[in-house]
This record gives C-alpha cells, structure tokens and sequence, in this order.
C-alpha cells in the first residue's frame, strides 16, 4: 500500500539510543527494504522495479557505485540501493499546485527528510524575480531564459556548470561539450567533494586516477586492508565480496575511528546461512584516531623496510622511481608519533605488519575517512608506498580500490567532467567538433562557491545533485548562491538547493534511471561507468513520472540549442534523437571507447576500460615508472578541551538524501542530531550520554560556527574523536578548510568544542 508524503516534519530533536548492533543486512535489512519500497511504490510496482535493478537487461542502481559480477543474483541490490530506486520510482507526486500552496520560504523551513518524501517533480517550474513561489513554466520559456542570462554575462567564466555523480555517461559527454563549446572550464562536480584527493594522488604515483583492481581481484586477495570507509551503509554489496575473499581464506584488516557493523559480521540475506549465523569479516580492528592513517602506513612501511626479504626488489628496480628518498623518510618514521598519532598500541601495529608480511596479495580500499583532510592526498600516496613495495600493483589480487560513492562519478570525469583537463582530452574535443576549447583551468566546487560569493559567477547550473546540501560552510554557501542571478537545477525531485535561489531559478524535471526514455529513433539506452572501471548499459523500464519530463541528453541539447544558436554546427538535435550518436562521438574523443556501440552489444554485462598499471605493469606517470613519494608525516593537532569531528552517514542515508530518521546500526531511531563521543571524553568535558550540546567549530583565523542543538550519545568511538551526521553539520566546515593539492572540503577533520545546550521541550 502507497503513503502518502508526511505533512508536516516530524520531530526529530529527541532521538532514542541503544547499544550499536554488531552484524549487518538480515532479516532486519529485508524487512526495512519491503517497507520502504512498499511505502513508495505498492507491491506490484516494488516487485517489478527491484528485480531490474544491476541486471543485464535492467537499470544501474541509481545508489553506489560497487561493480556487478557477470554472473548476477536474482536480487543484485542491498537494503539502500532498493532505497534509492524507491524514492526515485516513488508513486509521490510533486505537481504544480503543491508549488502554489508552498512559498520558498517554506521551503526553506523543511528538513532534507520531508523535502524529499514529497515525491517526484512533474513540471518545469520558474521562480520570476521578486517572486515568492515557483511557478509552471514551458519548456522553451525556461531554455529561452538560460540563454538570456548566459549571453548577457561579460565573460563564459561567469557561468559554473556542476555535475551530480548519478548523471549518465551520455549527458556529461554532452554538457562538457556545450560548457567548453560556450567558452569555460567551469565544470565543478561531485568527485571534487570525495575522491578528488585520490585521483590527485593515483595520477602522481602510478598515472592513472582510477582503482586498479576488479572483483576477482578482491575474491583472490590474501589480505585486504578497509581503510576510512563503512561498506555496510555506503556500499552494502561490498560485504558480499568481502563474504567471498574471506571464504577464500582472504583476511581483513578495518582502519576506522568507529567500529561499523558491517565489518564486524555480514549476515548475507541471500543465502540461508548467512541469514542465520552470517560470516565474521575483520580479523583485526585497529581503532585508528581521525587523521592518523598516514602515520599508520608509514611506519608499516618502516618495518616492512627494516624485514629481511619483505621488499620485492625486482619490481621496485624494473618499475618504480624514488625509492631511496621515500625509504630514508621511511626509516626515520618514529614508534611514539606513530602512537600519537594514530591512538594504536605497538601490539596492535606489530599484529598488523605480521598480516601484511604473510600476505602475497594485498588489496588497500578506502573511501572519505581517507579523502577529506588537510593531509589526505599524502595519505593516499603513503598507502601506493605501502602497495608498491611487496608489488602489489598489476597482479592480480592486489592493488588500490578507491571505493567511489556515486554510482556514476568515475564516468563523468572519464567524460570530461573536470575543471583542469589535459591538453591532449581538449585537443581531442577540439579536433572532433571544430570548436576552440579555453585552456584555462575552471573553477573546482570550493573555488565556484568563493566565486558566487565574490561576484565572479553570476549563473549556477547544476545537473542532479544537491549543491547546497552537499557543499561545507552552509551559511557561507548559501549566502554565495543567494548573489547569483540565475540558479537552475536539474532534478528528479525536491531538497535543499530549489529553497536557497538566485534572483531566478528554475528546476527542470528529468528522467531517472528507473524510467524509459524514448526518444525520436525508439527507446534509448544510458551507460555508466563502475569504481572499478567497467562500462555498461542502464535501460529504464518504468513509464515516466509525467509526460513533461526531459531526460538529461535532451535538456543539455534542447539548451546548446537556445544558448549557442546557429552558430554551432554541433548535431545537437541528432544527439537528443539518439544516444548511440553521442557513443559514436565519444568513442572518436575518449581513448578506451573505440567501437563502443559494438562493444555495447556484445558483452551485456560491460566492458572493462584500459588500465596500464593493471593490465600491463606499465605507469604512464611524468617519470615513466610507479612513484614512490616521501612526504612529511602529518596529523592533526586538537587542543586540550576540545574534539576531532568527522562528518558522516546514517543508514537512512545516501549522500544528502535522507531516507529515514534511523541508524539501526548505530542503535539510534527517530533524530539525527546526535554526536557521538567516547564515554571518557564525554565525561571530562561535562556531558552525560543524553545531555544536549551545541558544536561550536573552531578554525585556524579565530573564527567560530555553531551547529545547535546535538544530543550526545556515549559511543564507542576512538578517544578524542567525535562524529554527527551530515549535511545537518557541514555548517562547521569553514569554506577554505580543504586538502592540500585536491582542494576537497576536510568534513573528516573539524576541531570542535562542546558547549551546553537546553533539552529540547517535550
């Protein structure tokens, strides 16, 4: 049975607290998922939609982006992809008239939660100037108005054009190609927020900004180390993998500051066993404190120096270069900075380096808890030290798994999707399409909101996503879109960003990936590309949520069109008529693509792009060879008195989308303004586990930012570390707190300190 969307906003400034569970999926994740899907969809729409779901002849989980086998369940989805798929496949309407009854102003009062649940958008909606509410607007008048603002600003560089990690190879293809044909390199996106410090390392050190391995990799690994990530709620279909390597005799090592059920025991829900007993995963659980793990791996790297034998040799001669200034850095690693660093015992460090010594295989895969600090991108380069010296890159069941958390944020940078391409992508563009590219860098999604905010940028275009949701420094970021004059919005349904305007704005409904699209030559087909590099194809099966949707090719054509006129001669309408034209032009742009359409149809379950470092042991880095590098050992550094935030998840959450008011694994229901803080730390500073705080940010030029209005939960967490939920805490990220190199926003390692707080009235 279908429900209705929720009212009013539900209380959620009392939430309940019980012990953390220790096992993940279940029972417990299957009921959840029918619930959920049920609520959304009803029972014929929930059976039809989910069995598509990952599969051949289906659609791409709109949720993460963990690879598929070829061989594929019956079920290829977990308890937050079917989430995912029944919001989007949502029965909800969002029509005209709710717009009428609701002014943005209202809008602006909602939580993400009740934004949400209101159901999928049906029409083209503008917001005049000096308007209170949106209203329904044609198609042609909105593209009209893109153009209008677009051509009236001084200089292309004006306009930012941002890419969510859920739009599809063909539609950032196009959007790249109108953004440069236009005249900017504005093309900020979502990778810029998460794995944008590990592209910047992977392209140093082994040449390419992609993970090197595939899922038979990971079930042939010896040891696979998890570091800064919780595949139980971010990517659950992980833990299936994890299932298989450990059966295999594989063993695994979990770097968190939480303890996170899914590492501890995954009850696999598609087998009887696992629903009953389930498979302990970690065998060894190093609560590393928040910021630590650079610190950790170089001295793993010191010991596996100092190890007779432990080196391989022969390939750190035939394929790497600068060994001797990272080894002498290496050596001088010191045991009680390590311990300081990173809250570990000498037992437990020695534990792990006897894993690591007895593994011919090692895999490294990471996720944020790596990628969102000051010193993230030396992290990641320390952690391909630690892979490159036992050569345990281009084998196979070895390598770097960055773990992306879109479902298609690798394939929109492979697309072109990035403010600072190579000169080779652009020449390569230009050549195809008789265009002449800016060579300039754009601006990331950090250096857009400073522009906003400055007066630089004057239109913001956002394909999917939640910019405003997702981005740091709340009060800042809004601030920054509130100056520009034209915001547009590309969405399948309503959050925070349509609440927070320009002097115009539009939202322009869009097809999500459960639906069809039909198009002039017949029903199309999207493809996406996996985190571990394979592409394949996304085929909706859902009639559209309403007739006045466009899919995301054709708004970015029917735009060119408007904007660039008949000065281009770029087959804008032939690209909105058929997508496998867009293939054919992208196979002649991006090297991996040759014969796509071909290679599209031949192997259903995808094709696997080139990779040197895995296929060939080659590295096609500035030196020729993998790089070993020897940065300082960095950590942070947090006052007496105060705590180390990390921004996190709930498991009713993915990225900014909030399914649920519940983190069952945490043993938290009905709120999301907690803060977790060890028994201890609590204590010293004042607080019983129920009391309430605000969290009150402290940054480096004295400024300060308060995120009121936290009960605190007494958790298990690494001593002096903390964590809340975000986006409810991205108001405590100041705006230039990024990572050296990448510029990604350090949500992973915010100084707070805790200040009392009333109890919320009952």
């Amino acid at each position: 049975m279908v429900s209705k969307p929720p009212v009013g906003d539900p209380v959620q400034d009392a939430p309940q607290v019980a012990a953390p569970q220790h096992a993940a999926a279940g029972l417990p994740a299957i009921g959840h998922t029918l619930k959920i899907a049920q609520a959304q969809m009803g029972v014929r729409r929930t059976a039809r939609t989910l069995l598509k779901v990952n599969q051949k002849d289906g659609f791409d989980c709109p949720g993460c982006a963990w690879p598929e086998a070829d061989k594929r369940h019956v079920a290829e989805f977990c308890e937050n992809g079917a989430k995912a798929v029944a919001e989007e496949a949502t029965l909800r309407r969002v029509t005209p008239d709710f717009f009428a009854a609701h002014p943005v102003a209202d809008l602006a009062t909602r939580s993400g939660y009740w934004l949400g649940q209101q159901g999928r958008i049906t029409s083209p909606m503008l917001l005049p100037e000096g308007a209170d509410r949106y209203e329904a607007v044609s198609w042609e008048r909105a593209f009209s108005i893109i153009a209008e603002e677009l051509t009236a600003l001084s200089s292309p560089d004006e306009a930012l054009f941002y890419t969510s990690g859920r739009t599809s190879n063909e539609a950032a293809f196009l959007l790249q190609l109108f953004a440069r044909e236009f005249g900017t390199n504005n093309l900020p996106d979502c990778s810029n927020m998460c794995h944008e410090s590990s592209g910047s390392a992977l392209n140093e050190t082994i040449g390419i900004g992609k993970g090197s391995v595939s899922l038979e990799d990971l079930h042939r690994a010896d040891l696979i180390v998890v570091a800064g990530q919780n595949p139980g709620t971010n990517h659950p279909r992980m833990l299936s993998a994890l299932e298989k390597a450990k059966a295999a005799g594989a063993r695994i090592i979990s770097v968190n500051p939480l303890p996170e059920a899914g590492l501890e025991r995954f009850k696999n829900p598609q087998t009887p066993q696992g629903m009953l007993k389930g498979a302990a995963l970690t065998d060894l659980f190093l609560q590393i404190r928040i910021g630590g793990d650079q610190a950790l791996f170089r001295l793993l790297n010191k010991l596996v120096l100092e190890t007779p034998g432990a080196v391989d040799e022969e390939f750190v001669a035939a394929h790497t270069h600068g060994y001797e200034e990272f080894a002498a850095a290496a050596k001088a690693a010191d045991w009680d900075e390590t311990l300081a660093a990173t809250g570990l015992s000498r037992a437990e460090i020695e534990r792990a380096l006897e894993m690591v010594l007895a593994s011919e295989r090692t895999i490294v895969c990471w996720a944020m808890g790596l990628t969102q600090h000051k010193h993230s991108v030396p992290t990641i380069r320390e952690v391909v030290n630690f892979l490159l010296l036992r050569g345990n890159i281009g084998r196979p069941g070895a390598g770097v798994c960055p773990v992306r958390g879109h479902s298609n944020v690798q394939g929109d940078r492979t697309m072109g999707i990035f403010e600072r391409p190579s000169a080779a992508f652009l020449d390569a563009l230009d050549k195809e399409f008789g265009i002449v590219s800016p060579r300039h860098h754009g601006f990331d999604v950090v250096r857009s909101i400073q522009a906003l905010r400055d007066g630089e940028a004057k239109v913001f275009f956002a394909m999917g996503g939640n910019f405003v949701g997702a981005t740091p420094d709340t009060e800042v970021t809004e601030a920054a879109m509130r100056n520009a004059r034209l915001t547009v919005h590309v969405s399948t349904k309503l959050n925070r960003s349509h609440a927070v305007t320009g002097t115009r704005a539009l939202i322009l409904p869009t097809l999500g990936r459960t639906d069809k699209d039909v198009q002039k030559s017949g029903k199309q087909v999207v493809t996406v590309e996996d985190s571990m590099g394979l592409v394949h194809a996304s085929r909706g099966n859902l009639p559209p949520a309403s007739p006045h949707l466009l899919s995301e090719p054709a708004i970015v054509a029917r735009m060119a069109r408007a904007v660039l006129g008949t000065g281009s001669t770029t087959p804008w309408e032939a690209f909105e008529a058929d997508y496998a034209v867009i293939r054919d032009r992208i196979a002649r742009v991006i090297p991996g693509f040759e014969d796509f359409n071909a290679r599209l149809a031949a192997h259903p379950g995808g094709f696997a792009l080139p990779h040197a470092p895995r296929d060939e042991r080659r590295f096609p880095t500035a030196t020729g060879k993998a790089n070993f590098t020897a940065a300082p050992v960095e950590f942070p550094k947090v006052p007496e008195g105060r705590l180390l935030l990390q921004t996190l998840r709930s498991h009713d959450q993915y990225n900014t989308t909030i399914y649920g008011l519940d983190d069952r694994y945490r043993g938290i229901t009905g709120g999301r303004r907690v803060v977790l803080v060890h028994p201890e730390d609590a204590t010293a500073l004042g607080f019983a586990d129920g009391a309430y705080a605000d969290l009150v940010s402290e940054w480096t030029d004295g400024s300060e930012r308060r995120a009121p209005g936290f009960r605190v939960v007494h958790y298990p967490t690494a001593r002096g570390c903390a964590a809340a939920y975000y986006p409810e805490t991205n108001v405590l990220v100041p705006l230039e707190s990024t990572a050296d190199i990448s510029n990604t926003p350090a949500s992973k390692s915010v100084i707070v300190r805790l200040e009392e707080s009333p109890r919320p009235s009952a």
